[in-house]
């Protein structure tokens, strides 16, 4: 193994992620490929994250602080500095399983008309407890290029891509608030060659603290700035201004809390069938939110037989 000449940059934006970026390390210096540098962007963090990071003693870690601007200009910071030309995307909520930089990188050396592959991910709550496994929407290239671009083709943090493909594209666009992967996808694919592995190589994890949370609960206006700035291929400084400002006030800590645990419910009740986990993640969020009739259908829901619930989700997939 050549250090001064890693292979793969796994790149890591942090934000206040003290609670589990231990974890998120060390599931990566576990790896079976051995030969990455883990390149942490620590994004204004005001927890104690950077101390986290500082207790571990291997020289494959690169740590960059900068003042808090959010994951998009993490992400192209830590891109500008990266040394391989390959990135592997990861999360530092995340759990990386042991074969996911070794599987991700003999594959796109061994077809090398690919620029992004992405896998399949297994989903935890925030402390840690299996919810269900996400298969991705699309496997073959073919398929991937035929998703409407209100569909998102892959799960972030599992992405594994050419670094100069990105950068040639202008890298993360910043004004695309809380979808900047989304977009670039929408952006370039359909220029680039691209996949889905259908097993899983990473843990993803659900919590209050995560930017993304089920798209039922943003506002309306939020929904239609991103849709149509998807389908144009295009974003404003203004639109995405105005999108960090609805965040702002429909984002608080207390509506993230009921989101994330309605989200825990539905998806014990659609892609794991569990009622008893179901209500009492609902009823969490019905305490936090006791404003909102879609999770008191929801908690009604999960008393009907499974099959119900699978054909109801089929119809009305925007409320179950």
């Amino acid at each position: 193994m050549h250090m001064n000449e890693p292979k793969v940059t796994v790149l890591m934006p942090a934000y206040n992620a003290g609670r589990y970026i231990g974890e998120a390390i060390a599931s990566v210096l576990d790896q079976s490929f051995a030969d990455f540098e883990l390149l942490i962007v620590n994004d204004g963090s005001t927890d104690d994250t950077v101390k986290v990071i500082n207790s571990f003693n291997d020289t494959r870690i690169v740590l960059i602080n900068q003042e808090n601007k959010g994951v998009a200009a993490a992400l192209n910071a830590g891109l500008g500095c990266a040394r391989t030309p390959f990135i592997a995307r990861f999360d530092a909520d995340d759990i990386c399983y042991p074969q996911r930089l070794k599987t991700q990188y003999e594959f796109i050396t061994a077809y090398p008309e690919y620029s992004i592959i992405g896998s399949g991910a297994d989903y935890v709550d925030a402390d840690g407890q299996f919810i269900f496994s996400h298969h991705p929407v699309a496997h073959l290239n073919e398929e991937i290029q035929q998703l409407k671009y209100s569909v998102c083709p892959f799960i972030h943090s599992s992405v594994f891509y050419k670094k100069d493909v990105i950068l040639n594209n202008g890298g993360y666009n910043e004004h695309a608030y809380t979808y900047e992967d989304h977009f670039l996808w929408a952006n370039i694919l359909k220029n680039e060659k691209a996949c889905n592995l259908s097993q899983a190589l990473i843990q993803v994890r659900l919590s209050p603290e995560s930017v993304t949370i089920d798209e039922k609960w943003h506002s309306k206006k939020f929904l239609s700035i991103k849709y149509a700035t998807l389908k144009k291929q295009r974003i404003t400084e203004a639109e995405g201004l105005e999108l960090f400002q609805i965040s702002g006030k429909h984002h608080s800590p207390k509506i993230k809390e009921g989101a994330y645990y309605a989200l825990c419910g539905k998806k014990f009740l659609v892609n794991n069938y569990q009622p008893e986990k179901a209500r009492t993640n609902v009823s969490r969020a019905i305490t936090l939110q006791p404003f909102r009739l879609d999770n008191y259908l929801l908690y009604t829901v999960s008393y009907f037989p499974e099959r119900f619930i699978n054909w109801l989700h089929r119809i009305h997939p925007e409320q179950v």
